[in-house]
């Protein structure tokens, strides 16, 4: 290693441990994705609905050491028994009772469709049972705030909203950034998901054709804004903040004209305080540009895909130190400073973030988000992803998607982000 590239790491270094000093130690321990030892009995897991997402949910959960799932439950029995391939071990049952009773259960996973979850919720704080709820909590507020109240009632149970983008390394390594202040006045955030896919899927009966296909419909399914939009509608609520006073939405059926009631395009724009305003546009005609979500301020802007991140500086702002030394990459003609969520680990195993490593993180947000879960059962911790994380997450889903059917303008009274 020559004298360059000492002082290099020895100013990278430093400049980490400025940022890291700047939070308190309960911000340091609330933001800490350790996983539980390994002498830690691995929480055991029943996961109720085993369809398209559950699959991966299986999958990071086998490749876990603080998480086993010892029991599944889905009244389809071919789905069922595709999931015993990942966890041959687990309980089988088509009756979620059984599940949130079973005294080999310590806490569920609710992956079942939306406007499913609340029953199993309920049943399953009321045995006594953790719960990890994936987003959106509901199809409705009434629906998402018995949730969510249920949830605040018993506090000796964790609960974990399935907002993954809280548990993403990269976000949550940007998220120091954006409370020192880097954007400046924020201005403006767009965001985008596109895929070209249907989201209809065959099966055997008209039955199950239309149990699979629930969120083509519009009396169980907050189309996109909620299945989609929601993980980025939450990472801009927590990123400013702040939550939305008002949002105006567009939705078309372009190419899926098979029946669906629910567009599969859509344009919504959520209103913020101080003038700040949210463009989220999605669409499953096309897939160009896939997804991202940008930031843009007086000072700089931050690019946020998945798994990498970018900022890019504004001539006129303060030069920080730290980013002379930083990777940079060509963004829409920019300069873009590569955000290396593990920067701090690879500082102290030597490296120099983003030039010996991959740029992407570690981990997935789903393990981390288990990983955390898990966690904070064992060690009585707070789960990342609160109770009210995702109820507000919900709440905004369901406005924009409800300005999306009616091609209107609609008021969001700061009231109906309270639970009280």
């Amino acid at each position: 290693m020559n004298d360059d590239t000492a002082i290099r790491r020895d100013f990278l270094k430093g400049a980490a441990a400025s940022l890291l000093v700047m939070f308190s130690e309960d911000d340091l321990l609330a933001a800490s994705l350790r996983q539980t030892t390994p002498s830690t009995p691995p929480v055991k897991f029943g996961l109720i609905g085993v369809g398209q997402w559950s699959k991966e949910i299986l999958a990071t959960i086998s490749r876990s050491q603080s998480a086993r799932i010892s029991a599944l439950c889905d009244p389809y029995q071919p789905a069922l028994k595709k999931a015993l391939e990942t966890a041959p071990n687990a309980m089988t049952t088509n009756d979620y009772r059984k599940v949130v009773e079973s005294p080999e259960v310590e806490a569920v996973i609710i992956a079942t469709p939306t406007h499913l979850h609340k029953d199993i919720v309920l049943a399953a704080l009321q045995a006594g049972k953790h719960v990890y709820c994936e987003a959106p909590f509901a199809h409705t507020i009434d629906d998402a705030k018995a949730i969510a109240s249920a949830a605040q009632a018993n506090p000796k149970l964790k609960f974990q909203a399935g907002l993954q983008g809280r548990s993403n390394a990269m976000y949550r390594h940007i998220s120091n950034f954006i409370r020192t202040g880097v954007l400046g006045s924020p201005a403006q955030v767009i965001s985008q998901w596109n895929k070209k896919l249907s989201w209809r899927r065959a099966a055997p009966t008209p039955e199950r054709e239309a149990e699979l296909n629930w969120h083509l419909s519009k009396q169980s399914s907050i189309g996109l804004p909620g299945e989609i939009g929601i993980h980025q509608f939450d990472l801009v609520n927590w990123y400013l903040k702040s939550l939305p006073i008002a949002v105006s939405g567009f939705g078309s059926t372009i190419n899926w004209k098979d029946g669906r009631d629910v567009p599969d395009t859509v344009q919504c724009v959520l209103e913020y305080p101080n003038n700040v305003r949210m463009m989220f546009t999605s669409t499953l005609v096309s897939s160009f540009s896939n997804s991202y979500t940008l930031f843009q301020g007086s000072n700089s802007s931050l690019m946020l895909r998945e798994k990498r991140g970018w900022m890019v500086k504004e001539a006129d702002s303060a030069l920080l130190g730290w980013e002379v030394y930083a990777r940079k990459e060509n963004l829409h003609d920019e300069t873009g400073i590569c955000m290396v969520a593990d920067a701090t680990k690879l500082l102290e195993e030597g490296k120099e973030p983003g030039k010996e490593s991959s740029m992407e993180t570690r981990q997935s947000a789903l393990s981390l988000a288990f990983d955390n879960f898990a966690q904070s059962i064992r060690e009585n911790t707070n789960p990342i992803g609160s109770v009210l994380d995702g109820y507000r997450a919900t709440v905004t889903a369901i406005k924009a998607h409800e300005a999306v059917m009616s091609g209107n303008k609609i008021a969001i009274p700061k009231s109906i982000f309270d639970l009280n």
